[in-house]
C-alpha cells in the first residue's frame, strides 16, 4: 500500500502525531498479530504502548517477529487472556495509559473486564463502536456505528449509540456530522422495526432531544449515500447523498456493511469503542497493518 493512496486517512494519522503518542494498555499482545499491531502503531509514532501480559510469551511472539521489545514497558500477568484483561483495564484505571487495546484474546474477554464493577471505566453512556471509513468511491470520510458491540439494539440503546457518534464526530472535527439512519425502505413501516426506530431517532432529533447533528431517516442505503438515487425516489433530505455517519440497525447489517466496504469497496478503516471512559481500540487478526495503525489514531484524536 502505498503513501497517498488514502488520502483521507493519512491525515488521520498525521492528525494524530500532531497531539503526541498516545498511552495505550495493550491487554494480552500474546499472538505474533496482535503484538504486531502495537508495535506498528508505536514504529508510526501514535502511540506508547504498555504491554500486559506473560513476558515470556510476549517476548517468543517479538522473536518470533524478529524485533526487540527494547524502551518498551511491559507489566507481568497471569498466562490467562481474563486476568490480563483485568490487569490492563487496571492500569488503565490508576491512570497509567489513556486507552486500552485489545490483544489476541475474544472481544468479549475485554470488554467483560472494562463493564466490571471494579473496574471503575463504566460511565452513564451505553458503549458503543464506530467505524471510520476512507472510501475511494466517497468524496469524504464515512463512519458507520454500531457494527461490534450492541447486537440488536432498542429504541433507547439507538439514541445512546447515536449520542456517543455525535460526541465522536465533534471530538475529531466534524462539527455538525449529518447522519443517516438505516433500513431496508425508506419509508415508515409500522411492520418494520428498524424503520420506526429510524423515525423516531430523526424526530427526536427535531425536538432537540438529540443534538449537534443532521438527523434523517428511515433511508435505504441507496438513497442515503446517493442523492441521485434519492431524487429519483422523490426524497427530500439534508443528508441524503453526504452523510457523514451511517447508523445501521443491528449488529447483522452493521457486520455484513463494513466487510462490504473493505473487501469490494477497497476502503480501509479505523474503529475505536466509544461510552467508556478512555476510548478501547479493538483490532482483529483480519485487519491490515494500515487500519491497526489508523484505529490508534483515531483513539487518540477522540480524546480531548
Amino acid at each position: 500500500m502505498q503513501p497517498g493512496q488514502f488520502p483521507k486517512l493519512d491525515a488521520l494519522e498525521a492528525a494524530a502525531r500532531g497531539k503526541g503518542r498516545l498511552s495505550v494498555a495493550v491487554a494480552y499482545p500474546c499472538s505474533t498479530d496482535s503484538l504486531a499491531a502495537a508495535l506498528a502503531a508505536h514504529d508510526d509514532g501514535i502511540i506508547d504502548p504498555v504491554l500486559v501480559g506473560p513476558r515470556l510469551r510476549i517476548e517468543a511472539c517479538a522473536t518470533a517477529l524478529k524485533t526487540s521489545l527494547k524502551g518498551l514497558r511491559v507489566v507481568e500477568a497471569e498466562d490467562d487472556p481474563v486476568a490480563a484483561s483485568r490487569t490492563a483495564v487496571a492500569l488503565v484505571g490508576a491512570g497509567e495509559a489513556n486507552a486500552l487495546m485489545k490483544g489476541s484474546q475474544h472481544t468479549d474477554e475485554l470488554l467483560g473486564a472494562v463493564v466490571a464493577r471494579e473496574a471503575n471505566l463504566r460511565t452513564a453512556k451505553r458503549m458503543s463502536h464506530v467505524f471510520w471509513f476512507d472510501l475511494p468511491a466517497y468524496h469524504k470520510p464515512l463512519m458507520v456505528t454500531d457494527a461490534v458491540v450492541n447486537i440488536m439494539p432498542t429504541l433507547k440503546d439507538k439514541a445512546d449509540i447515536l449520542n456517543n457518534a455525535i460526541a465522536f464526530a465533534h471530538a475529531i472535527g466534524v462539527t455538525m456530522p449529518k447522519i443517516a439512519i438505516l433500513s431496508a425502505v425508506e419509508n415508515v413501516n409500522p411492520d418494520l422495526a428498524s424503520s420506526m426506530d429510524a423515525a423516531a431517532l430523526s424526530k427526536m432529533a427535531d425536538r432537540g432531544q438529540i443534538k449537534g447533528a443532521i438527523v434523517d431517516g428511515p433511508l435505504a442505503f441507496d438513497n442515503a449515500i446517493s442523492s441521485a438515487s434519492a431524487a429519483t425516489k422523490q426524497i427530500s433530505s439534508p443528508v441524503a447523498g453526504d452523510p457523514d455517519i451511517l447508523m445501521v440497525p443491528n449488529l447483522d447489517v452493521g457486520n455484513v456493511l463494513y466487510k462490504s466496504f473493505i473487501y469490494m469497496g477497497r476502503g480501509e478503516c479505523a474503529g475505536v469503542v466509544l461510552g467508556a471512559r478512555v476510548p478501547i481500540i479493538l483490532t482483529s487478526r483480519a485487519d491490515s497493518r494500515r487500519a491497526r495503525i489508523a484505529s490508534c489514531a483515531l483513539a487518540q484524536l477522540s480524546l480531548p
